[in-house]
């Protein structure tokens, strides 16, 4: 080794000495268990304002919701009086079975709007996203499905 590397000033990550190796484990989930809560112990705990979604993209879901929940629910709400319109007063007899799917389909595609309209949003503050949310709603719902998996690693 040169005497110009040994003598060279030390970098402000670089640690003092070698890490020792730790001695071999008896199987590999006790390492990741014992790095997981090394990095566990090494970061701080996140505060209120760092937890806290962003009021663009919070505006932003609230719009979404507003659309893909609200349409369908309005439309279920108008297909109630549109069936009570057409049974009162032109006496048209329809079958209540076919009042209850369609108003159920569109209850249960309000429902499903909840969770599109959130995930179909672009979580980063300044990329607005598209009118559909497709691309967004491909990420979001990998991250979220990247945090099921580590949370259950976690408590296995």
């Amino acid at each position: 080794m040169p005497a110009e590397e040994s003598e060279r000033s030390r970098l402000p990550f670089e640690p003092n000495k070698k890490c020792q190796k730790p001695a071999k484990a008896k199987s590999q989930s006790v390492v990741k268990k014992l790095e997981s809560s090394q990095k566990q112990q090494k970061q701080p705990p996140l505060n209120k304002e760092e937890m806290a979604i962003p009021e663009v993209v919070s505006q932003r879901m609230i719009r979404r919701v507003t659309a893909f929940c609200g349409i369908p629910t309005s439309l279920g709400i108008a297909s109630l009086v549109a069936s009570y319109m057409l049974v009162a007063y032109a006496h048209i007899q329809l079958p209540p079975i076919a009042v209850l799917l369609v108003n159920m389909g569109l209850f249960g595609l309000g429902v499903l709007g909840i969770t599109y309209g959130v995930l179909s949003a672009s979580w980063d503050e300044e990329r607005p996203g598209n009118i559909i949310g497709l691309s967004e709603f491909s990420t979001n719902w990998g991250r979220m499905a990247e945090v099921w998996r580590e949370t259950r690693k976690k408590n296995i």
